[in-house]
């Protein structure tokens, strides 16, 4: 059986321009009888500068995160056999930095993962907003590079585009009846970046886990020092998994008269009962809108059973970053702090 999978971007040399020859290459896997796999490259890449493309998550094919892996790692060898120049790869939704924890006896996803990438020769990694900052410490930069660029600013151009607008409302409403609310206090810190980008007060949810059991919630607690009846509540984090988080907080926050409550998360990642959770809360009237990204696959069938899901696409900012890097620019614009009375004020002008 054979299919075509990864997408692949090639360019002939580390230092042209984009504007240079450049191709779409294509890759097909190859499953044999007894299970075991090939990749084979379909273009000439020798001296290339690659561009590799490729997540372990909920994807179009139905593949599991398992057999994902095992493709990718067999497509790296195969760009390395073709000769390949440098190897980038994209993996804008990293599965495996949710085991990112090290006790005595655990093996650690995230090292076992990017240090078989990295033995078969990827240069660079790219990611957007991985599940815990410290998993970058993990690779040695002598060994490949990683940039973990922040997706979130996606997410902010997206609500500032679809739910603000314009800078007058920004000023009179916004600021005034919106707060931004943390998962949990592990993530107080994206929080409280899109607080000071639209310039809202910031809320922090405690949530108590069962730590016999995966995925579970307690209870959760709300600490805040500010009035949240009749606020518009955006509670936001870098994914939502089997929603479970969100489901309890969303309940909590309902209890307290909120006037809306919307969520918005880099990774649809929408394990288990999370669809089902969310259809729930939105046909109690206690959600009202979901703000994800493309990183993981939204079929027509998904997007139909939670008509509420936004999903910004990832694509041009993706053709950024590959410009940046094949000139041999710096990405230090992608990590900017989001400013929405600058973004707004930048789109007047355009007006």
């Amino acid at each position: 059986m054979e299919r075509v999978f990864h997408q692949l971007q090639t360019f002939p040399d580390f230092h042209s321009t984009v504007n240079s020859e450049n191709s779409m290459g294509e890759l097909r896997t190859v499953d044999f009888a007894d299970g075991e796999m090939e990749v084979e490259v379909h273009s000439s890449l020798r001296g290339k500068d690659v561009f590799l493309f490729s997540q372990a998550g909920r994807n179009a094919h139905g593949l599991s995160v398992e057999k994902n892996k095992l493709e990718l790692y067999h497509t790296i060898d195969a760009l390395k056999r073709a000769a390949a120049g440098r190897i980038t790869l994209f993996e804008p939704y990293s599965s495996s930095s949710r085991s990112d924890r090290t006790t005595r006896r655990n093996s650690v996803g995230f090292w076992v993962h990017h240090k078989t990438l990295i033995s078969l020769g990827v240069d660079h990694i790219i990611t957007y907003q991985l599940h815990s900052d410290k998993s970058k410490t993990a690779i040695d930069p002598n060994e490949c590079g990683i940039d973990d660029v922040p997706a979130n600013t996606l997410l902010q151009e997206y609500i500032s585009d679809n739910f603000i607008k314009t800078q007058d409302y920004l000023e009179t409403k916004v600021k005034e009846d919106w707060v931004f609310c943390s998962v949990d206090a592990g993530g107080e810190g994206i929080a409280k970046k899109y607080a000071i980008a639209f310039g809202t007060k910031l809320v922090i949810a405690h949530k108590q886990r069962d730590y016999h059991k995966a995925n579970t919630v307690e209870s959760i607690n709300i600490l805040t020092a500010t009035p949240i009846e009749g606020k518009v509540v955006w509670i936001v984090d870098d994914m939502v998994d089997t929603g479970g988080s969100v489901y309890a907080l969303v309940q909590e926050l309902h209890k307290r008269n909120v006037a809306k409550i919307r969520i918005a998360a880099v990774h649809p990642v929408f394990s288990g009962p999370a669809v089902e959770r969310l259809q729930q809360l939105y046909n109690d009237g206690m959600l009202d809108a979901v703000v994800v990204t493309d990183t993981l696959d939204c079929s027509g069938e998904l997007r139909k059973q939670l008509p509420f899901l936004h999903v910004v696409s990832s694509a041009r900012f993706s053709a950024e970053l590959i410009m940046r890097m094949h000139e041999e620019k710096s990405l230090s614009p992608f990590f900017e702090a989001f400013d929405a009375r600058r973004y707004l004020a930048s789109l007047k002008l355009f007006m």
